[in-house]
């Protein structure tokens, strides 16, 4: 298989505010997001980042975007460094996150052809894939409605529609079926499976058991900013134990490692 993501034993430590700490229940006023983490992910497979809220799934995934970078450690992505090469590695990937926010008075026409020329794409390469996507998605009938008066789902559609403008070899999703209606969630997971057969190496993080066996080839478990275990889904779950048993079982120490 070939390796097209390498996270090299990152971590990444945040300051707290007062009121942060308040909440975190702490008198430390740092907290270590990700402590020490390395995955790799190849062509070809759907790799999933499990664990529960404030695990350090987001913080990872904004590192490999180079939306962040990490304290130590390095990420690669097709040979790229995300801490020397932000540039190249911005240039194929595409990165879809719940803080990806569409101003309400702009339309999904507007917006694709905003991204497509921030990525330098020729307009009839750009048009010809706006109407591939467009159509894929259901958003052609809506492309000149404003972002306002469209429904969440729709809004979804859009933003991981701008997010793929440039067609990129990586594709990362936090979270890609937060707050979706099933329908439009088995659209995203679906067209998953698609990019997946293209030979795209994608990553999500999530925490939902089911999503992760529904479309993950194999599957990083993190706990506290720690990976726990890396491994092949079927590697992970049998007759006798889903993915969610082996879960609670690695938290309780019940699993080795």
């Amino acid at each position: 298989m070939e390796r097209t993501v390498q996270v090299q034993d990152i971590s990444k430590t945040f300051r707290l505010s007062k009121k942060q700490m308040k909440i975190e229940n702490t008198k430390d006023n740092k907290k270590v997001a990700v402590n020490g983490l390395s995955f790799d992910a190849y062509k070809g497979e759907i790799f999933g980042l499990l664990g529960p809220n404030g695990a350090g799934k987001t913080t990872t995934l904004r590192c490999i975007s180079t939306l962040i970078k990490p304290d130590s450690g390095d990420i690669f992505i097709d040979g790229f460094s995300v801490v020397r090469d932000e540039s190249k590695v911005r240039a194929s990937i595409g990165f879809l996150t719940s803080d990806l926010k569409l101003e309400d008075f702009f339309t999904p026409n507007y917006l694709y052809d905003y991204f497509s020329k921030l990525h330098d794409i020729e307009e009839e390469a750009s048009e010809k894939r706006k109407e591939l996507l467009f159509k894929r998605f259901g958003i052609d009938k809506f492309r000149e409605v404003k972002v306002g008066e469209l429904s969440t789902g729709m809004r979804q559609k859009i933003s991981l529609v701008v997010s793929i403008v440039h067609n990129p070899d990586v594709i990362i999703f936090d979270e890609p079926t937060n707050g979706l209606d099933v329908l439009t969630a088995r659209v995203v997971t679906d067209y998953l499976k698609e990019l997946r057969n293209e030979g795209k190496t994608i990553i999500v993080s999530t925490h939902i058991f089911s999503l992760v066996e529904k479309i993950c080839d194999r599957v990083g478990i993190i706990i506290d900013g720690k990976l726990k275990v890396s491994d092949k889904l079927v590697n992970l779950i049998s007759d006798k134990q889903n993915l969610e048993d082996y879960f609670f079982a690695l938290v309780e120490g019940r699993e080795s490692l």
